[in-house]
C-alpha cells in the first residue's frame, strides 16, 4: 500500500527545497526517471482506475500497477504492485499476482499499449525519527502525449513505516520555507487528461459515506472528509482555467459545506475553532471573485436587456465594459493567489491530518440521533426566519437566504442516512434559495457597480444606468410569492 502527500511549486522554489533545513544535511539521491504508462485504446484501466507503468531506473526497467486511489486532501494512498521487467516497449502481465490480475479482468490485454511517458529528474531524501520513516522526493520535468506536454515540479512525501501523521509533521515542516501548493492529481491523470482521454471539468459535491449504525464522530469525519475532497480537487483547475467560472462555484459549495461541518463540530464537543478563521478569510476572497462572475455571466446580461442595449454593443460604452471584466478578472486573480499561499496549503494539512481519527467522546451515541437533533434545530430555524414570508424586508430575506442555505447543507449531508426520502424536502429547499438568491445578486450587484471609481463624467453615467436597472429590476420583486415557502413548509420532513 502506497500512502504519500503530494504538493506543488513553483520551479523558481525548488533551491528552497534542497536547502532545507530538514533536507541539507542528508546526502540526496539522483537519477532521470522515464516513465511509459500503458492502457486500450478505449483507456479501459484508467476508468477502473488503474495506473499501469514501466520505468527505467538506472538499467532497469520496473513495472508498477497501482489500484484506484483514496484520497483525504492532500494525502492519497492505493494498493501497488510493483516487479521488475526485461522490457520497457510492453507491459508483461506474466510477473503480475493475482489480485492484480483480477482487477484487470474482461480486459484484452493483447490492446493495451503506450499512451504517454512522463520524463523527469528525481531528487531523494530518506527522513525519519524512532517511529517513522518517509522518502521526500523533487521531481521536475515533463509529461509527453504525442507533440503537447505539460511541466512537473512537485514534491512527493512517501511513508515507507509508521502512521501517516509524520507525513503531515513532514510536509509543515518544508512548508515553512517553501511555498507549496496542492495538487490532487497524480501524474497518470494529468498524462491522461494531455492524451484527451479526460476532459478535465469542475467537481461537484459527493455525499459523504455515512450510515445508520456509525457513531456522530465517524459521520461528521465522512462529511468533513467530502468537503474537502471537493475543495481540493477544484484547486487545479480554478489555479490554470479561472475562466470556467464553474471551479470557483464549486469551491464555494466546498467551502461552504467545511464551514458546515465545522459548525457541527461543536454540537460534538470537538475543538475546530482554529479553522473558524482561515476558512472565513478564505471565503471572502473568493466571494468577490465569485460575485463577479455571477455579475457578469448573468445579472449584466439581463440588466443590459432591460436597457434595450445589446450586450456586445458600445451604447453603455466599452469603458464601462472594460473596467467591470478588469475589476472581475483582478478579483479571480487575489482569489488564486491565495489558494498559492501557504497558509492554505497548511489548513488543507491541518484538516486532513485531524481526520486521520475520528473523534471519539462525543455525548451522541449515533449517526441518526445526531442527525435529527441538527435537521430539527436548522429547521426551527428556517420556520422563525421565513415567518410572514411574503412581506419579509431585505434584511430579512437576506437572513432567510441563509437559514435556506444551513437546511439546505445539513440535510444533503445527511441524506445518506434516509435515501431517496430527501428528495422532495431537497428540491423545495434548493426552489426556495434560488428564489431568495436572485434578488440577493441583484443586491450585490449595485454594491460591485457603487464601488468602481468614476474616472469620467461619461463613465459615472454608464454606471449610474446600470445601477437604476438594477434598482428597477429589485423593485419588480419587492413582493414575494410565498409559494416556494408554502410549498417546502407542507414537505414531509424526513428525519421525524
Amino acid at each position: 500500500m502506497e500512502i504519500e502527500l503530494k504538493l506543488a511549486l513553483h520551479p523558481r522554489h525548488t533551491a528552497r527545497i534542497r536547502q532545507h533545513p530538514l533536507l541539507h544535511t542528508i546526502k540526496p539521491g539522483k537519477r532521470p526517471l522515464l516513465s511509459i504508462y500503458f492502457d486500450t485504446p478505449q483507456f479501459d484501466l484508467m476508468q477502473r482506475g488503474i495506473a499501469l507503468r514501466v520505468r527505467r531506473v538506472d538499467n532497469q526497467w520496473i513495472q508498477t500497477l497501482k489500484a484506484a486511489t483514496q484520497s483525504v486532501g492532500a494525502l492519497s494512498s492505493r494498493p501497488e504492485w510493483e516487479m521488475t521487467v526485461t522490457d520497457g516497449s510492453h507491459a508483461d502481465f506474466s510477473v503480475l499476482p493475482q489480485a492484480a490480475l483480477d482487477l484487470l479482468a474482461d480486459i484484452k490485454q493483447k490492446h493495451i499499449a503506450p499512451v504517454f511517458t512522463t520524463e523527469f529528474q528525481r531528487i531523494t531524501w530518506q527522513i525519519g525519527n524512532d517511529t517513522a520513516r518517509a522518502e521526500v522526493a523533487l521531481d521536475s520535468g515533463k509529461i509527453h502525449a504525442g507533440e503537447t506536454y505539460r511541466d512537473i515540479c512537485e514534491v512527493e512525501i512517501e511513508l515507507k513505516s509508521g502512521t501517516p501523521e509524520f507525513l503531515f509533521e513532514v510536509a509543515t515542516q518544508l512548508l515553512q520555507q517553501v511555498p507549496l501548493h496542492v495538487e490532487p492529481r497524480s501524474k497518470a491523470e494529468r498524462g491522461y487528461v494531455l492524451r484527451g482521454a479526460i476532459n478535465a471539468a469542475p467537481t461537484k459535491a459527493v455525499q459523504p459515506t455515512i450510515e445508520k449504525h456509525q457513531s456522530a464522530g465517524e459521520a461528521w469525519n465522512a462529511i468533513l472528509q467530502a468537503a474537502l475532497m471537493q475543495l481540493v480537487a477544484n484547486v487545479p483547475g480554478f489555479l490554470e482555467d479561472a475562466q470556467d467560472i464553474e471551479y470557483l462555484h464549486q469551491l464555494r459549495i466546498a467551502l461552504r459545506r467545511m464551514q458546515t461541518g465545522v459548525m457541527l463540530a461543536k454540537s460534538l464537543g470537538q475543538t475546530t475553532s482554529n479553522w473558524i478563521q482561515p476558512l472565513r478569510k478564505l471565503m471572502h476572497t473568493l466571494n468577490l471573485a465569485r460575485d463577479w462572475d455571477v455579475f457578469q455571466q448573468e445579472t449584466l446580461p439581463k440588466i443590459l436587456s432591460i436597457l434595450e442595449v445589446p450586450a456586445g454593443s458600445t451604447a453603455v460604452n466599452d469603458a464601462a465594459l472594460v473596467l467591470m471584466h478588469d475589476t472581475a478578472a483582478r478579483a479571480r486573480q487575489r482569489a488564486q493567489a491565495l489558494l498559492l499561499k501557504p497558509a492554505f496549503t497548511q489548513l488543507v494539512l491541518d484538516i486532513g491530518r485531524s481526520l486521520l481519527t475520528t473523534p471519539m467522546d462525543v455525548q451522541i451515541p449515533n449517526a441518526k440521533t445526531w442527525a435529527e437533533t441538527i435537521l430539527e434545530q436548522r429547521w426551527q430555524k428556517l420556520r422563525k426566519r421565513c415567518h410572514g414570508f411574503a412581506r419579509l424586508s431585505p434584511a430579512e430575506r437576506h437572513m432567510a437566504r441563509i437559514a435556506t442555505k444551513k437546511m439546505r447543507y445539513a440535510a444533503e449531508a445527511f441524506a445518506p442516512l434516509y435515501g431517496k426520502h430527501t428528495d422532495h424536502f431537497i428540491t423545495a429547499l434548493a426552489a426556495l434559495q434560488d428564489e431568495l438568491g436572485y434578488t440577493n445578486d441583484l443586491r450585490i450587484g449595485t454594491q460591485l457597480l457603487r464601488k468602481l471609481p468614476r474616472q469620467s463624467a461619461t463613465l459615472s453615467f454608464d454606471l449610474g444606468r446600470l445601477s437604476g436597472a438594477l434598482e428597477y429590476e429589485i423593485a419588480q420583486h419587492a413582493h414575494l410569492s410565498s409559494t416556494l415557502w408554502q410549498r417546502l413548509a407542507r414537505s414531509k420532513l424526513f428525519w421525524r
